[in-house]
């Protein structure tokens, strides 16, 4: 099943401001929130949906790479928002209501999430994925090792040295937050406050582990499948997500940032979609026709060059160039012709040339020739 426009998702203009997008987005996650609608799948999928949208159209880089080339610019095979689960999802609201998690007093409880615990989240991690032409043509999946942080082998990311030194905080009961009542003038006011206990993680250390020292985390290598679609381009960005740097003790991963980086062609040059090759063919050639073999992305080709054939000329091979990013539409080769002159030639060569320069059919013939490359070029982009 396709995904849905995020703009018609938040029901919000491609203009959108981002506090029009906050807004739009505050609505929904009440709406739809799996605490108000206990049990109804249909609702908690517009939950995750309103959430991925705001995740892209909130973030200008991930909103420009959306604008541009669609849902392939973020989440193609799990990248970007597609990727997020209840745990990404919650861990937006402290900057969408301010702090905290409002369905806690919204709906009586949130369902039993700690809503004041603190959620940490591991750092991203960007890379660069060089692609040959070939590569970009088709898309591909690349397997790269990356060297990050990981959760720590000794104490599964806990921090703890053993299971008797890592417990729930008496001091919050795990939620990560602290009330307080207060009596005023007005009546009981209760407010709510990061636990001095346990800064917020809503579990005690008593002695930390000696691999990590407490953080939960230490260095490795993981090899991660990078499927890249058909069609990206030059220092364009894909983002994995949850493939970043592990945060410590049970928080939300990082993302991978992969950066495109094209590696040029022996033969072939990009311009956008179409690509083109420079042709060089000698003056008989030309003159004569011939048939030429040539370099395209999908290997050999074979084309005709027609008797009288200028130099400049353009030639079109349909379909031969580059898809669009989440498209089938194709570009074309270009064949630009070039006639190549001789720097030197022999006595006898010489000869020859003075004899056809000679020649009424040979002298250039400003009226009858063909149309100018600038021409050509207009000609083929109308």
């Amino acid at each position: 099943m396709s995904k849905r426009d995020y703009y018609d998702v938040l029901g919000v203009s491609r203009t959108a401001e981002v506090t029009e997008i906050k807004t739009a987005y505050r609505k929904l996650a009440i709406k739809f929130h799996p605490d108000k609608n206990p049990g109804d799948k249909e609702a908690e999928d517009k939950f995750k949906e309103a959430a991925e949208a705001y995740e892209i159209l909130s973030n200008s880089e991930k909103r420009a790479r959306y604008d541009q080339f669609g849902h392939a610019g973020n989440s193609a095979s799990g990248y970007g928002g597609g990727g997020m689960n209840m745990d990404d999802i919650f861990s937006q609201f402290g900057d969408i209501f301010g702090g905290g998690n409002p369905f806690e007093s919204f709906f009586g409880g949130g369902g039993g999430r700690s809503g004041g615990r603190r959620v940490q989240r591991g750092t991203n991690l960007r890379i660069k994925v060089k692609l040959t032409l070939e590569e970009i043509a088709k898309g591909v999946e690349k397997k790269v090792k990356v060297n990050k942080q990981v959760v720590c082998h000794t104490c599964s990311g806990t921090g703890a040295k053993d299971k008797s030194s890592y417990h729930t905080c008496n001091t919050c009961g795990g939620s990560g937050s602290v009330r307080r009542v207060t009596n005023t003038i007005l009546g009981q006011m209760q407010t709510t406050s990061t636990c001095p206990t346990c800064n917020g993680e809503g579990v005690e250390i008593t002695a930390k582990c000696t691999t990590c020292k407490g953080d939960g985390l230490e260095r490795g290598e993981e090899t991660i499948s990078i499927n890249i679609p058909a069609g990206v381009s030059e220092g364009m960005q894909l983002s994995m997500s949850g493939k970043g740097n592990a945060a410590p003790r049970g928080g939300i991963p990082g993302d991978l940032i992969i950066l495109v980086e094209e590696v040029p062609h022996e033969s072939l040059k990009r311009d956008g979609i179409n690509v083109i090759y420079d042709l060089y063919i000698n003056f008989a050639d030309a003159a004569l026709g011939t048939s030429v073999e040539i370099p395209t992305i999908d290997g050999k080709a074979k084309i005709k060059i027609d008797p009288g054939t200028q130099g400049g000329k353009i030639l079109r091979l349909k379909g031969k160039g580059l898809p669009e990013v989440n498209s089938y539409h194709k570009g074309d080769q270009l064949v630009y012709v070039n006639v190549w002159t001789p720097k030197t030639v022999s006595k006898e060569e010489k000869e020859l040339l003075e004899k056809l320069k000679g020649s009424a059919n040979f002298k250039p013939q400003p009226g009858k020739s063909e149309k100018s490359f600038f021409e050509r070029i207009k000609e083929y982009f109308e």
